[in-house]
């Protein structure tokens, strides 16, 4: 019989066996606002399936299993024979399976895919954002593949397949696959002009033979990966399959796996290349070129992850506060915790209908819109550098939220926190997306042109938003010694975006306080310090993982 002195009381219930989709109303408006009528029913019904599936028990302690117990490299089989293998916990494989199936590498089969994509992203990622990282690259190496119609009709079924077939096997033997990619090195990080790995061309037109490492390669295991390399005619894209037509295995040493922050159920190695065999993707020298649509996909799901992990945190921090009391109430009750919850809760939802409102770009862009497509060409970058920078900080006040419970690595914040400053630095970080927000506005009008077309029909809404759009376009005509001041330049890209995107979709209540604090300057330096005259109650309540 249990001691009297060990009653559990005043502990909010675990945040279990819930619709992860449904009880997101950002999300669920979200993605009734940017799908055809025709696609809606569907849509709605597989994500609110897939939201079960994310919140029931037995999926949260996949994710739980696959983050405790992080894959091991096998470099060598007993007999001394190298093989070059990481191995799994069994819950990754589960985890990966059910993103496969869910079709967040089929974005690119169906209307809407890409809305319908990055919905399920969101959802899935709340579990263990891990597994997001091979499936995006396996959705974003479709674009790259697509720059050459052969390859791309061998392998794009491959990639946009609903099984996950994890058997080192040759690709064409499997009912499915997955991408990985290799551009950075030691000597050059983001600067990939700089790669040393040196491509030698075969016999066979288009293949040729690698030479070199990379620092960086994302999911190791994966059946096939898209790398730069330095060809005769320049910096040049390649495939590089895990096994060859024969069955026998492409070299790929791993050399080790990454000790990494966060991110821990996913494998990142440093790989080296000796005589490995590869085809050639795009021209030669027309490597970044050909990448590019990879590396801008990627970036998308770098926003979308960091949306993901905000709103995981603001739900947990919503959770606890409505149940847990104190002096005399419940904290969500609080005034100094309200406006903190609220704080919080609009962040993540600016984050949230900014990266929904870019997946319904490229939907638009695929199906021909140029407006769209050169609005992608600016927001991409804007959204990546901002939504990506405010998760680490959200985090963090949304553990404080639980007090010290927020700080034991049962609770899941842990786990969230050190997954926080991800987003931020792969594909490119602050600096690198603040240069090329940079490189769009000098050489690209067009993308501005469909930035402000964009804000522009937000006008008149809000006269705090109205100051902000005047404050930038003075900003924009002065583009001398620009670089100095990027970062202050698109964080007001940014937030004039969001701002813009919320007076036309938010509840007043979550507009107006957006407004007032990040546009009109009522605003302290920390989470929690909105004017106390807003409706944060509504705000609050919205947030509350409900449904």
């Amino acid at each position: 019989m249990a001691s009297s002195t060990h009653e559990v009381t005043n502990q909010a219930p675990p945040l279990v066996d819930y619709d992860v989709f449904g009880a997101d109303a950002v999300l669920s408006e979200a993605v009734e606002r940017h799908l055809a009528p025709e696609v809606l029913e569907e849509a709605r019904d597989e994500l609110t399936g897939f939201g079960r599936t994310a919140g029931s028990a037995q999926v949260q302690e996949w994710g739980r299993l696959a983050n405790e117990n992080p894959p091991k490299l096998r470099a060598y089989d007993r007999y001394g024979n190298r093989v070059d293998e990481v191995e799994f916990h069994p819950s990754w494989h589960r985890l990966l399976g059910k993103g496969v199936s869910a079709g967040l590498t089929a974005a690119w089969t169906r209307p809407g895919g890409h809305v319908r994509r990055a919905a399920a992203f969101v959802v899935w990622t709340q579990v263990e954002a891990g597994n997001g990282c091979p499936l995006s690259m396996t959705h974003a190496a479709v674009p790259a593949l697509r720059t050459d119609p052969a390859l791309a009709a061998e392998w794009e079924p491959r990639l946009t397949s609903r099984l996950y077939d994890w058997d080192m096997r040759p690709a064409d033997r499997k009912a499915g696959a997955l991408f990985g990619m290799g551009m950075t090195e030691k000597q050059g990080g983001s600067d990939v002009r700089a790669n040393t790995s040196a491509a030698r061309p075969l016999a066979e037109d288009g293949t040729y033979e690698l030479t070199g490492h990379k620092w960086f390669c994302s999911a190791p295991m994966s059946d096939g990966f898209l790398v730069l390399a330095q060809a005769p005619g320049g910096l040049t894209c390649f495939l590089v399959p895990r096994v060859l037509a024969d069955g026998s295995r492409n070299v790929f040493r791993i050399q080790r796996l990454k000790e990494k922050l966060g991110n821990r159920s996913n494998a990142s190695a440093e790989v080296e290349f000796d005589g490995t065999w590869a085809r050639r993707v795009g021209d030669e020298g027309a490597g970044v070129r050909t990448i590019i649509g990879m590396v801008a996909a990627t970036r998308l799901d770098c926003a979308l992850g960091a949306a993901s992990l905000m709103r995981q945190a603001v739900a947990q921090a919503v959770h606890h506060c409505t149940y847990r009391e104190a002096f005399g109430g419940r904290l969500v009750d609080k005034p100094l915790m309200r406006n903190v919850l609220a704080d919080l809760a609009l962040e993540s939802e600016a984050a949230t209908t900014l990266a929904m409102r870019l997946a319904a770009a490229y939907d638009a862009a695929e199906a021909g819109d140029e407006n769209e497509r050169s609005f992608l060409r600016l927001a991409v970058p804007v959204a990546k550098y901002w939504v990506t920078k405010r998760c680490a900080p959200l985090v963090v006040e949304a553990s404080e939220c639980l007090g010290g419970n927020g700080y034991v690595e049962e609770s899941g914040m842990p786990r969230l926190l050190r997954e926080s400053p991800l987003n931020s630095i792969w594909e490119g970080a602050g600096n690198v997306q603040a240069l090329d927000v940079l490189r769009a506005l000098q050489r690209e009008p067009r993308a501005l042109d469909a930035y402000l077309r964009e804000v522009g029909r937000a006008r008149g809404a809000d006269h705090r938003l109205d100051g902000a759009i005047k404050g930038l376009l003075t900003e924009l005509a002065d583009l001398d010694g620009v670089e100095a001041r990027a970062r202050r330049l698109v964080e007001r890209l940014a937030l004039v975006l969001q701002g813009a995107l919320l007076t036309r979709f938010a509840p007043p209540a979550v507009a107006d306080a957006f407004c007032a604090s990040r546009l009109g300057g009522d605003w302290g330096a920390a989470f929690g310090t909105l004017p106390h005259t807003l409706d944060l109650a509504s705000v609050v309540e919205r947030a509350r993982p409900v449904g």
